[in-house]
């Protein structure tokens, strides 16, 4: 990774000094993520309740321009030939959010294991050298559990974003970033900042030197 793309890891602790336990955890998964995209991978993003939100709110961080605009090349901006279009397009990092495909979810758990909704979609989507990242302030749903297994089996890296406590998917991860609380809602707040500064720290990585 280029170097200045870490400085918003370094800004992220010097604004939550408490953070500096996970430090090398929040590096370690923005490296991951980085040789992901760089191999044309994808990143997959499961969680519950606010957690499901976070999943939400990571891909948008990754799918159009966060800081900065992005704007596509010359080439593909005359293959596309239409100014307007090409003038609003931006350039993506491909992640998929689990907890969007409402057909796809309401349709297995109405007829399958509902904890396995998560899973089924790893089974489809996922391919090796894919990143699936878990979101669980407990680090125990069980939804998050089953897809990091069928994960772990295809061959996909497995990032967690939990709260301190060792758990079910630290036990089953390439990396889990475990942020210094135990309370949910201490733990969210905590997991705003630290998916913000990978995803600033990815966009720089891609888009940074792009006029």
């Amino acid at each position: 990774m280029m170097k200045n793309s870490l400085i918003y890891i370094e800004e992220l602790i010097n604004r939550y000094p408490a953070l500096k336990v996970c430090e090398d955890s929040i590096i370690q998964s923005t490296q991951l993520l980085t040789k992901c995209f760089s191999n044309k991978n994808k990143l997959l993003c499961c969680g519950n309740g606010g957690s499901a939100a976070d999943c939400e709110h990571i891909v948008g961080e990754l799918m159009k321009g966060f800081i900065l605009p992005r704007k596509l090349s010359l080439e593909l901006k005359a293959n596309i030939d239409d100014e307007v279009l090409s003038g609003s397009l931006q350039y993506g990092l491909p992640a998929i959010s689990l907890v969007s495909q409402v057909g796809l979810s309401t349709a297995f758990i109405n007829d399958q294991l509902p904890a396995a909704v998560f899973a089924q979609q790893v089974l489809g989507y996922g391919v090796k050298g894919d990143v699936l990242l878990c979101i669980s302030t407990s680090g125990n749903s069980l939804n998050c559990v089953y897809a990091a297994k069928v994960a772990k089996a295809l061959g996909l890296h497995v990032i967690s974003l939990t709260g301190q406590k060792d758990s079910k998917l630290s036990n089953l991860s390439d990396i889990t970033i475990k942020v210094p609380a135990v309370e949910t809602f201490k733990i969210q707040e905590y997991h705003l900042p630290v998916y913000h500064a990978i995803c600033l720290a990815l966009e720089n990585e891609f888009f940074g030197n792009r006029e």
